[in-house]
């Protein structure tokens, strides 16, 4: 327009470097087209929707609809003549945009301050996706998470059963204590989970439980409505980082398979603390508003009773442990946590096992073979027909080195000789060094040989007539006479 001043319309066009009708449209309005708000009123094809538009119309006033539901619909009620599949497209947006104009309200999730010191959160998160192995087997477990919500401070723990009670409680006070402190709230998911299967009894147990378990710390049990996660959002969201963190490391690690369950603890407690570590400066912000810890731990574990039969084994929950048969006849008490249960007779604890889980209907074993190797010193044919056998081999070699003796030998022989190897591994303290010469036998074809084994793992037993007393020596004696007599 400033060459429009001293040229005619078509040099200032061309200076310009825009066509003589543009020109001719800016000496008309001056003004930019976004300012001019000229609309177009005209379509410039057929409006392929408008004969089912009203149909689409009815259908959006049926809650929860999909735009699909709705193209499927209309297709199936008029026709692909009519309702071609080039259209979804066209549909899905008009759609849209219809519901932007004249939808219902849509939820919203409003921001949130978190004060200092206020509220920690917890959850368990399914695992599955890691594809985690333990000795080469498939590793189902969950992960318990706590949280501060304003330092984002975190703890995890390798849970190996469901949501419970034994493992809510056991996971957040290691979080607590490991900590130093304790949040003024403690907030969680509705914990249906743990609640699954329990009758209306237990749920009141639990629930009283959960909320002795927060005063006991002096902290607002709170928790998030049924099926609204996002109410949790502050340890939801944060699950999927931790994952994600998680499998990272894993790829550089270049492999999922750990040696046992506690490399995989290690494993996971090293993650974690490489992520508080950069959360150090916030943390010992938040550390000066929390509450101190009360003077011990309370309760984290199920306590229940048993009785050991006069076969030296327990039940607990559909499972067969075997105990010392020293304690047979007796009660024991048995404190049930995620991945263990210790024992205790009376005030004294006999022994801790690790916890086995079955899926119902089922029952399982936990057998330890030293438990019964005394008594099947003197009944070795017992071993033939026992109920857990199977269960008392203590790896795969030994059911090996079983099915080749019963093959080769004869009945008793074959017992004998069995009973004779487990002496050797509880002896000998060498259940694994045992089981590679026992595979080292059974490759080359040969049973094994008992003398051999027992020269090898079982320490030499120094036989008597090897040990000489010297005889007494007198004159030592009359040296300490002072009367000078003589013996």
């Amino acid at each position: 327009m400033s060459q429009r001043r001293h040229h005619t319309q078509a040099v200032a066009a061309a200076k310009a470097g825009i066509s003589e009708r543009s020109a001719r449209r800016i000496d008309k309005d001056p003004r930019l087209p976004s300012q001019q708000n000229r609309k177009r009123h005209w379509r410039t094809r057929p409006d392929p929707l408008e004969q089912v538009w009203p149909r689409v119309e009815e259908l959006l006033k049926i809650d929860g609809i999909l735009s699909v539901t709705i193209f499927e619909t209309v297709q199936d009620e008029f026709g692909e003549d009519t309702v071609p599949d080039g259209v979804r497209r066209t549909l899905e947006r008009r759609i849209a945009r219809w519901r932007a104009l004249n939808g219902g309200e849509k939820e919203i999730i409003f921001a949130q301050h978190h004060a200092i010191g206020r509220q920690g959160l917890s959850d368990f998160t399914v695992c599955d996706d890691l594809r985690i192995t333990i000795g080469g087997e498939r590793f189902g477990h969950r992960l318990f998470h706590f949280r501060l919500a304003c330092s984002g401070w975190e703890h995890a723990a390798v849970v190996l059963g469901g949501e419970s009670f034994t493992a809510l409680s056991e996971h957040l006070q290691d979080a607590l204590w490991k900590l130093g402190g304790v949040p003024a709230e403690h907030r969680s998911d509705s914990l249906s989970a743990a609640y699954k299967n329990l009758d209306a009894d237990a749920q009141c147990d639990f629930t009283r439980s959960y909320e002795a378990l927060c005063r006991h710390y002096g902290m607002c049990a709170t928790r998030n409505n049924r099926r609204e996660a996002h109410e949790n959002g502050s340890i939801e969201a944060p699950h999927g980082h931790l994952k994600r963190r998680l499998d990272q490391a894993l790829r550089r690690r270049g492999s999922r398979d750990f040696a046992s369950i506690e490399d995989y603890r290690c494993f996971v407690e090293r993650e974690v603390a490489k992520q508080n570590r950069r959360r150090a400066k916030l943390l010992e912000e938040e550390r000066r508003l929390l509450k101190p810890l009360p003077p011990r731990r309370t309760t984290d574990f199920t306590l229940v009773s048993a009785d050991v039969t006069r076969n030296s084994t327990i039940s607990i929950d559909r499972v067969i442990y075997s105990v010392p048969s020293r304690l047979i006849g007796r009660r024991l008490h048995a404190h049930l946590f995620d991945d263990r249960i210790d024992l205790f007779l009376g005030p004294d604890r006999v022994m801790t096992t690790n916890r086995i889980r079955v899926r119902h209907p089922g029952r399982g074993h936990s057998i330890d073979f030293r438990h019964f190797i005394a008594n099947l010193k003197r009944k070795p044919q017992a071993l033939r027909y026992m109920v857990y056998r199977d269960a008392l081999f203590p790896t795969h070699a030994y059911a090996r080195a079983w099915q080749a003796l019963d093959a080769a030998l004869d009945a008793r022989q074959a017992c004998r000789t069995m009973v004779a190897l487990l002496d050797i591994a509880a002896n000998g303290n060498c259940v694994e060094a045992l089981a590679q010469r026992i595979e080292a036998f059974l490759d080359a074809n040969e049973l094994p040989d008992i003398a051999a084994l027992k020269s090898e793992f079982l320490p030499a037993v120094r036989a008597r007539d090897h040990v000489t007393i010297p005889p007494p020596d007198f004159v030592g004696y009359n040296r300490l006479l002072a009367s000078g007599q003589v013996l």
